[in-house]
């Protein structure tokens, strides 16, 4: 990426001043973008995924890790807070960990009990139909593909992690140390990049399979042709008495759950591990199933529309050096 302090603010100081940048929501956007005819969906069958329990890493897990490695952050050492916070989310001590999301960990497995069950639920990013993250990124650094897959540009993300606190399962991680703000003002501006699955969408670009899916043994996880997935998930349900997740949930998502078991109850148990394990560490996402599409609240439309001028001179230098390349 060829883009230092001194080109960034000469292209924020143009885009302002000719208009290049326009504070309205993206959703109508967002959902403009994705071709109906190539969006594609996934499910993932908890009723037969076993967390690959005979492994030390369940394959999903393992080969996500092995395909996203080049992206993984390697931060500048000391790391350091910036103004106003005194303290930095650092991962790079713990690139091992797949107990959960991390920025080294964009797919994990989730293991509960429910009614003397084990449960096994593969966790990333759901790829909403309308991405409250998208919609709200101060610096204009998230996009959804044709084929409906939401993902971060790390080039360009300042890791102020808006997306995490307006999605409705919190799933992109922070690392701290990396990323555009440390060639601007790193102890001023930024917090470092946001991380999380993109739907490898790469490869679904070329009409290839993620890897999740390839790798899985049980064929557990399926990508295709969104509604052609519904059908399958609905007729799956069916099949086994069960339930669904994912479609009513933030306003609809392109990943389906299915499930023998009622996902409040899974809710319940993920609620439960973490109040025994006392884990207040981020990344280990709930299953709540009354999740509103964050986007209807007008309230919260205008209060994002009011970020910080920073913000808006960053978003602005941003789309005309992305608009250039």
């Amino acid at each position: 990426m060829d883009i230092n302090r001194r080109m960034f603010f000469k292209k924020a100081s143009l885009a302002v001043a000719s208009g290049a940048v326009l504070m309205t929501p993206k959703a109508v956007l967002a959902k403009e973008n994705v071709s109906q005819s190539k969006k594609i969906g996934s499910y993932i069958d908890l009723s037969i995924c076993d967390g690959c329990k005979d492994l030390e890493i369940a394959k999903c897990v393992s080969s996500c890790r092995d395909k996203n490695s080049v992206h993984f952050p390697e931060p500048e050492l000391p790391l350091k807070p910036y103004w106003p916070r005194k303290n930095y989310e650092d991962w790079s001590n713990e690139k091992d960990r797949v107990d959960r999301l991390t920025p080294y960990n964009w797919t994990f497995v989730e293991k509960v009990k429910v009614n003397e069950q084990d449960v096994y639920i593969p966790r990333r990013c759901m790829h909403c139909d309308n991405p409250s993250c998208l919609n709200l990124c101060p610096f204009g650094t998230i996009e959804k593909t044709k084929e409906g897959m939401v993902a971060i540009d790390r080039d360009y993300c300042m890791g102020g992690a808006k997306c995490r606190d307006v999605c409705p399962w919190e799933i992109p991680q922070r690392q701290a140390g990396v990323g555009l703000y440390m060639k601007l003002a790193p102890m001023l501006a930024g917090g470092g990049v946001m991380y999380k699955c993109d739907g490898c969408a790469d490869l679904v670009a070329k009409n290839e399979l993620p890897v999740c899916e390839v790798s899985c043994p049980k064929n557990a996880i399926k990508f295709g042709d969104f509604e052609e997935i519904k059908a399958l998930a609905q007729k799956r349900a069916d099949e086994i008495g069960g339930y669904l997740y994912g479609l009513e949930q933030s306003g609809g998502t392109g990943t389906i759950y299915i499930s023998k078991v009622p996902f409040e109850e899974i809710d319940k148990a993920i609620a439960l591990d973490k109040i025994e394990k006392n884990d207040k560490k981020l990344g280990r996402p709930h299953m709540k199933v009354d999740l509103k599409d964050s986007m209807e609240d007008a309230p919260t439309w205008m209060a994002a529309s009011l970020i910080a001028p920073i913000a808006g001179i960053a978003a602005a230098a941003i789309a005309v050096h992305k608009s250039k390349k």
